[in-house]
């Protein structure tokens, strides 16, 4: 029997839903969540990923701007315009569009950044409130991750859980965020040894080390959870796949995400979410 899918599509409409009627609420009171987004401006991949993000939050209610950085941005300019964001009282949320130029200092920008308004969750000031358990906005992808277990009632305690990929964006605080709920996490990545008969032993199985179908359905252990956050263009396929070859792994696994229509939406959804969080904190 082939695996039931997470639809990350579906609930990311419920999450919008819900999120037009906290705006709403917050309208009324004279609040309008914005998120504003600092984007390289010759990165076609980001700015289509935007316009997006602009979409849904215009769709519930909310408000904000792009800012295009480009070769001709310096990195003093980028760090004057998050200083100027970080102390406007109209801006709740703002976003570093990953990947900016490749001549500015991003680890410097997110430092600059802070935890405040850091609604994506990938400064380290947010990730180190992650780490000690602290309140704060955590990373939109593993946040979507995780709504999407919990949504389809997942039980997380004491089951063995094996992360694939390390990034400080994704790998490393869905770890965190796993083990918050009572798993037994692995982090792994593709210089680990054996690591298919790893991939083997996992309840739930996270791939995120960012290469095409690397994850085959003989890794996965049979009625496993597979949440694939992997995104990758491959020449002649029409559509975007994930780090798990999904036509194997769902006659192995019990649960699986697709790609498109799984993860992506709810990263989206959190990080629009988060920003209205923001904004509810003014009124707290």
């Amino acid at each position: 029997m082939s695996a039931q899918i997470l639809d990350g599509l579906a609930l990311s409409k419920v999450v919008r839903e819900s999120l037009k009627e906290r705006v709403l609420s917050l309208r009324e009171k004279g609040v309008i969540p914005r998120l504003d987004v600092l984007v390289a401006a010759h990165d076609p991949a980001s700015l289509s990923y935007v316009r997006m993000k602009h979409l849904w939050a215009e769709k519930a209610g909310m408000t904000g701007q792009s800012f295009p950085v480009d070769e001709n941005t310096t990195q003093q300019e980028l760090l004057d315009k998050i200083a100027e964001l970080n102390a406007n009282p109209d801006v709740h949320g703002i976003l570093l569009q990953h990947p900016l130029p490749k001549h500015l200092d991003e680890q410097e920008a997110l430092i600059a950044l802070g935890s405040e308004k850091d609604v994506d969750g990938i400064s380290p000031a947010s990730l180190g409130r992650l780490v000690a358990d602290l309140p704060g906005f955590r990373c939109a992808t593993p946040l979507g991750i995780m709504k999407l277990l919990e949504h389809y009632g997942m039980e997380l305690k004491g089951k063995k859980a094996v992360v694939v990929g390390r990034s400080v964006i994704l790998g490393k605080p869905a770890a965190l965020m796993l083990l918050q709920k009572h798993a037994t996490v692995t982090i792994a990545h593709s210089r680990t040894v054996d690591l298919p008969d790893l991939c083997r032993e996992a309840d739930i199985l996270v791939a995120a080390v960012g290469k095409a179908e690397m994850i085959k359905g003989d890794w996965i252990k049979p009625g496993a959870i597979v949440i694939d956050a992997g995104y990758n263009k491959v020449e002649g396929r029409k559509w975007d796949v994930g780090d798990v070859e999904f036509e194997s792994a769902k006659e192995v696994a019990a649960w699986i995400t697709p790609v498109p229509g799984g993860v992506g939406p709810m990263t989206v959804a959190s990080l629009l979410s988060n920003a209205v969080d923001s904004a509810e904190n003014i009124l707290a």
